[in-house]
């Protein structure tokens, strides 16, 4: 029985010095080039996966990257449940390339592409009345107290 409290004393100690350097992600565009002409696929046809690359770390940091024969590519990293990176690819029915970067962290979920809709500008008058509003703050209502 000593033995094995010991042996646990030993790993309680050991595990107490090993320092886990947290892994930021640094961002890595990803360039879609297709790795053949893409070809058309009919609805319910077998599509190929091209490449196909996965790893996975004891520290919980994680990347992949995928490509399939219908143009469709994907690559990610990150630490898992805490920050992603990455980006993903295809070819539009009108043979247009899309691409989309994005990453995903304590600041939520941001993507950038130049297919992303951009909200319009806001009106001069709503410009003009936040301004106001901001260097007009309500003042606190004062609550009486009675006994």
């Amino acid at each position: 029985m000593i033995k094995l409290v010991i042996a646990f004393a030993f790993v309680a100690v050991a595990s107490a010095q090993l320092r886990l350097q947290p892994f930021r992600a640094q961002p890595q565009p990803i360039t879609y080039q297709p790795a053949r002409k893409v070809q058309a696929y009919q609805t319910g046809q077998e599509i190929p996966i091209l490449r196909q690359e996965s790893d996975i770390s004891p520290d919980g940091s994680y990347k992949y990257a995928y490509e399939t024969g219908n143009g469709i590519a994907a690559q990610e990293q990150g630490v898992g449940g805490q920050t992603a990176q990455g980006g993903f690819a295809w070819t539009s029915p009108e043979g247009e390339q899309i691409q989309i970067q994005y990453v995903a962290d304590e600041n939520g979920y941001q993507p950038q592409g130049a297919h992303i809709p951009q909200p319009p500008p806001i009106p001069a008058a709503i410009q003009r009345a936040l301004q106001w509003i901001a260097a007009h703050p309500e003042k606190p209502e004062q609550r009486l107290v009675r006994f």
